[in-house]
């Protein structure tokens, strides 16, 4: 078939979600396989998690290509534009080149009776373009979960486990243990993994499935006390848990004290307690244990400091908890509409804002609306899906695109 331009490409790859999440090897396992990329030559980093997931990714990225190492890096969802998910060497996946390979995926699929979805066919996309540039390392993010996540059909040479919280328990389970045993999944025969401190019952989940795939965990729970480049004290332990997940996936990991110095210092991943102008903070934060973050971090650099805050999350989340550890910070509440289906509407969800804060909470009509407004310091936070339209306005990004997964 004739490849495709970019827009089109990137049309051909959205419509996918229609067919919603699937959790699942058997497609992805098929697909990687026809392809000829289910066996990267690079070392593979593999990290599972409720909390800290791209953090850990964006430190063992950039101490590793600072280092020398060529490094791959698949990560989601992105907060832009589409090719942040596929990065070599710290650089997004040019245009021409996701045009052509989702192209060419898009050829390999044609005939199947039950097509991939969306995400299986980006992770898809990124281990061709991975097969292509051939990196030394490549970083994978899991996108939910762990035992049926897409990116567990890969090999790997380290598993690393951030904090596990609940989310995701319509997929994954009700119970710290459930949604734990799901993402100690990807701990892999005679593999090591690095673990960040658990709660007991999902250290329980995580040496179990050490014990079944033969293999030794450690958990790293000295933080990193080097300057870094991501705000928070929370980011020590993920700097930890990356630089112990490099030096066990690659042997003889070769990196000079200046080059892990600049490496951590360097560090950079958007929509995590991002300043993005002087008192304007963007945050992803969209469950529990990643509000409590949000709010030490807030106290950490702001003190007693009340924010006028913009919100949005996701229907599926626990929002009622997620805005009542958020309230302490907030003086005034902004609603607006943001364009993925999987937001909550802004009238359900100021009824529940009421419930847990006594704040002011307006409903603008649109996001650029509640954008015009100079009151700071302004928190945007409650969905990296606000996060990536806010980013996108504020810097006129003008090929934004909304998506729901």
């Amino acid at each position: 078939m004739e490849a495709l331009s970019y827009t089109d490409a990137l049309d051909w790859l959205y419509a996918a979600q229609m067919f919603g999440m699937k959790l699942g090897l058997a497609g992805i396992s098929r697909l990687l396989s026809e392809l000829g990329t289910d066996r990267p030559r690079a070392r593979v980093i593999h990290v599972a998690g409720t909390n800290g997931k791209g953090s850990v990714c964006a430190f063992a990225e950039s101490v590793a290509r600072v280092a020398g190492y060529s490094t791959g890096l698949f990560t989601s969802p992105h907060l832009v534009r589409f090719n942040e998910r596929i990065r070599v060497n710290g650089m997004d996946i040019p245009d021409a080149d996701a045009a052509r390979l989702i192209s060419r995926v898009r050829d390999c699929v044609a005939s199947w009776e039950t097509p991939p979805t969306f995400f299986e066919l980006t992770l898809a996309v990124a281990m061709l373009y991975f097969a292509e540039r051939q990196p030394d390392l490549i970083i994978l993010e899991t996108g939910m979960g762990g035992r049926l996540d897409a990116t567990n059909a890969l090999p790997k040479d380290a598993a690393v486990i951030t904090p596990i919280g609940m989310d995701h328990t319509q997929y994954l389970g009700s119970t710290l243990y459930d949604i734990a045993r799901e993402k100690a999944a990807i701990i892999a025969w005679h593999r090591p993994a690095l673990i960040a401190p658990q709660h007991p019952d999902a250290l329980r989940a995580i040496h179990e499935a050490a014990q079944i795939c033969d293999t030794e965990y450690s958990v790293i729970s000295e933080p990193c006390e080097l300057p870094l480049g991501l705000i928070g004290s929370h980011q020590r332990l993920n700097a930890a848990l990356a630089l112990a997940a490099l030096r066990a996936a690659i042997p003889h990991f070769l990196c000079s004290d200046a080059q892990l110095a600049e490496g951590l210092a360097s560090t950079r991943w958007p929509g995590r307690f991002e300043e993005l102008s002087p008192g304007l903070i963007l945050d992803g934060a969209h469950n529990p244990p990643a509000m409590r973050i949000l709010v030490d971090t807030w106290r950490e650099t702001r003190g007693e400091v009340r924010a006028h805050c913009i919100f949005a999350g996701a229907a599926d989340k626990d929002l009622s908890g997620v805005m009542g550890i958020l309230s302490p910070i907030v003086s005034q509440w902004s609603l607006p509409p943001i364009q993925s289906p999987r937001m909550m509407p802004p009238a359900e969800l100021a009824q529940l804002v009421r419930q847990v804060s006594k704040a002011p909470v307006s409903m603008p009509t649109t996001l650029a609306e509640a954008l015009q407004q100079t009151a700071r310091p302004l928190l945007i936070c409650g969905s990296f899906f606000l996060v990536g339209e806010a980013l996108a306005q504020l810097r006129n990004c003008a090929d934004y695109r909304s998506t729901a997964q």
